[in-house]
């Protein structure tokens, strides 16, 4: 076992996969525990959707697809709180109508120009390939970015999390750290697209979440859990995807879904399951 990981790490697109999922996984964690809470979690799918659109389009721009997909996304996920906050379409309906049209707009401007090839198939299932050390980079400098700032304003996210009402009563700009949550989510999201697929990006903010509220009690416990079970289950992921060949997102997902099975056999134990 430990000759493999040597052998892994030898690899420079292996070393790329690891850190640029381990700052995804970290970032999509701690953002996923409100997005759940809050009972906005499909937002990564439909995002993921709206991001494999414009890297279609970059696709066929011949273009940086990071450049357009995230401020693509950035804009699509502020849409999404002004349609959510001012308009009679609800929540879900609204992440349903925005992610369906960036998907039909991505498969046609596909089928015009470049066809399903590979770089389409890693677009909507991941790849550990397909991360560039330009990718890397950039990856890593917003990933950092997205942590900072989640640091900093983690009391107001805290506040509007559990109760937006009197944390507005408060005086507290709800609305600004509602934004502030969703563009951090878009930019995660467009990070790891390249990785786990636009199919499974959203996996790593649901699951984590999710699985650390079958045993943690507070919001900080939820959070730092959340943290290391995302991460760990990547990294575990990751490894199976290279010793076994199989894709990196779907092997990535299903460790989440075992560490959601124990965590939920323990939480049912101890009698602390959510």
């Amino acid at each position: 076992m430990f000759d493999t990981i040597v052998s892994m790490f030898s690899y420079p697109f292996m070393v790329r996969a690891l850190t640029v999922g381990a700052l995804v996984a970290l970032c999509s964690a701690l953002l996923g525990v409100s997005l759940v809470l809050k009972r906005f979690s499909m937002i990564g799918d439909g995002l993921s959707h709206v991001g494999f659109g414009a890297l279609a389009i970059a696709a066929a721009m011949n273009v940086a697809p990071l450049s357009v997909a995230i401020p693509v996304v950035m804009a699509a996920a502020v849409l999404l709180l002004r349609i959510r906050g001012n308009s009679r379409i609800k929540g879900d309906a609204a992440i349903a109508l925005i992610s369906t049209s960036s998907l039909a707009v991505g498969v046609m401007v596909i089928s015009m120009t470049t066809g399903m090839n590979t770089d389409v198939y890693n677009y909507m299932f991941g790849s550990i390939l397909a991360m560039s050390e330009e990718d890397v980079r950039l990856s890593v400098i917003l990933a950092v970015i997205v942590l900072v700032l989640y640091a900093f304003f983690y009391n107001k996210i805290f506040a509007i999390t559990f109760d937006e009402t009197f944390a507005r009563a408060t005086g507290v700009r709800a609305d600004l750290y509602n934004t502030l949550i969703a563009i951090l989510t878009a930019v995660t999201i467009v990070l790891g697209m390249r990785m786990m697929g636009a199919l499974l990006i959203s996996s790593l903010i649901i699951f984590p979440a999710l699985t650390s509220m079958r045993v943690c009690r507070t919001f900080r416990g939820v959070i730092i859990n959340s943290a290391l079970v995302s991460v760990v289950c990547l990294a575990v992921g990751i490894t199976m995807s290279y010793v076994w060949a199989t894709p990196a997102g779907a092997s990535v997902v299903m460790v989440n879904i075992a560490a959601l099975i124990l965590y939920s056999l323990i939480g049912a134990f101890r009698g602390t399951g959510r």
